[in-house]
């Protein structure tokens, strides 16, 4: 999954998950002995599914997964690393720099305070939310033809019939489940993919503006 001039970034990024990353509370001290079956390799094989050169954009990305690994994996994208927690964003500051990933930018951010000021080919996720919380987070910030490509379990095709109301408030397209890194990660990694279902008719304004009156009533309810 990592080109040779790219393996020593890879071991590096694990080293630094293994120590810093436990130290600071990022990652628990049962999974370093497993960082990189269980992580990295597991992130890497998302990248299997960014198209060449795209804007991505990796919400809740906590210690750098899938972010950071991707860009490691890929360096003719660019990425943008969205996380709110301060001790987060320090440790993935420090990562980008000694790594030297000049093609990533870090963003202290909740996803939804990107809204309406940019756009990625890709929004990327690991084990965040829901797919129905998750469109709320992501789709404002997928670019016309792009996608959101989120890491999902076993669960994926129940979390997508949950979803039916919010997929079709949102204007967007037909969920597509697949697998990645079949021959790297046993089991494959689980991906699901969400386009618009037409670029020309981006759903997340008319949702937010529909979202409102729901949000009044449970609001008077509440009261």
């Amino acid at each position: 999954m990592f080109a040779s001039d790219r393996m020593d970034l890879a071991v590096r990024f694990t080293e630094l998950l293994a120590t810093e990353g436990v130290l600071r509370g990022l990652i628990g001290p049962r999974e370093a002995p497993r960082l990189w079956d269980r992580h990295i390799l597991n992130s890497a094989v998302l990248a299997e599914a960014i198209p060449q050169g795209a804007t991505v954009c990796d919400i809740g990305t906590g210690a750098g997964l899938p972010g950071v690994v991707v860009a490691i994996a890929r360096p003719e994208v660019r990425m943008t690393l969205v996380e709110p927690l301060l001790r987060r964003t320090t440790f993935l500051e420090e990562v980008v720099a000694e790594l030297g990933l000049e093609h990533v930018t870090v963003r202290r951010a909740r996803a939804e305070e990107l809204h309406g000021s940019a756009t990625f080919d890709v929004v990327t996720s690991r084990a965040v939310a829901p797919l129905e919380r998750l469109l709320g987070w992501s789709m404002p910030l997928v670019a016309p033809t792009g996608a959101l490509l989120a890491m999902k379990g076993r669960s994926v095709h129940d979390e997508i019939a949950s979803a039916q109301e919010f997929l079709a408030r949102w204007r967007c397209g037909v969920p597509e489940v697949f697998e990645v890194g079949r021959d790297v990660v046993d089991p494959p990694t689980t991906v699901v993919r969400v386009p618009w279902a037409d670029p020309s008719r981006i759903g997340w304004p008319l949702a937010r503006e529909t979202q409102r009156p729901r949000q009044r009533r449970d609001q008077r309810a509440a009261q």
